[in-house]
């Protein structure tokens, strides 16, 4: 059984799918803020597919004990495939991700790149992992971070979120997802920004930014996001160095802040 998001009745933007055992976990989530009003409106789709309707026996079997002995249980092959069947035949091909910890790091890029997929399957794992053939199933395996979590449900919500945001119609402002950090051509922090009130506590907005003045505006977070960036993030410079127009900016003094 697959439990779809009700939609307005326009082509969505992009599907998702989203194949787990908690398909609860994911109840707020779609139903919160711009992800919600995005699904509301038929901008992007989302269904959840229960893995233990496609369990094996009596008892709708989804795991097993591994091989060779070890801790805990391992998801078997058969559900998922056949929960992924069960998908394509239902509503078409997609390219389907298994979110799992020995999967690629996820960044930016790959979220531009799977923002074009059209349907997108994420396939979130519990207990100790899935057994090595899933892997056949699946376009590729993505991961997070460095860390374990008890589930792939939080990650789904990750990619689910960082995706959809890039479709046009979900965010409020279409200069939103450009201007913020990983979103340009080079992967670096966002600059940074205040609002009212223009004085407080001993601290004051920088004065180009009340300047009026649009191109000196523009100038100057380039080269504050620059500048986060190798305070930050030097790792970020590090796997794709400044190019000589970003060294010019950045060798550029820093507006003295008001005191």
């Amino acid at each position: 059984m697959s439990d779809g998001v009700e939609t307005a009745t326009v082509t969505p933007a992009i599907t998702f799918e989203i194949v787990t055992l908690f398909p609860e976990l994911f109840d707020e989530i779609l139903r919160a803020s711009l992800l919600g009003k995005a699904i509301a409106s038929g901008i992007i789709q989302v269904h959840r597919t229960q893995l233990r309707d496609f369990g094996i026996g009596r008892h709708r079997s989804v795991d097993d004990t591994p091989y060779g002995g070890g801790p805990g249980m391992i998801l078997r092959v058969e559900p998922i495939a056949a929960a992924l069947d069960a998908i394509t035949l239902a509503r078409g091909p997609s390219r389907r991700v298994l979110l799992s910890p020995q999967g690629a790091r996820l960044d930016q890029r790959k979220v531009v790149e799977l923002a074009s997929a059209g349907r997108l399957t994420l396939i979130c794992g519990r207990y100790e992992g899935f057994d090595e053939r899933v892997a056949r199933h699946v376009d590729e395996q993505l991961s997070i971070g460095d860390f374990v979590l008890a589930g792939g449900e939080l990650a789904a919500a990750v990619v689910l979120e960082a995706v959809a945001r890039l479709v046009p119609g979900v965010l409020g402002c279409g200069m939103s997802a450009a201007d913020e950090s990983f979103s340009h051509a080079h992967a670096r922090l966002e600059y940074p920004q205040w609002t009212r009130p223009p004085e407080w506590n001993g601290g004051a907005v920088p004065d180009v930014l009340l300047s009026g003045d649009h191109r000196a505006i523009e100038r100057w977070r380039r080269r504050e996001a620059l500048r986060r960036t190798v305070e930050r993030r030097p790792d970020l410079i590090a796997l794709e160095p400044l190019n000589s127009d970003e060294a010019r900016l950045l060798a550029e003094p820093p507006e003295e802040p008001k005191t």
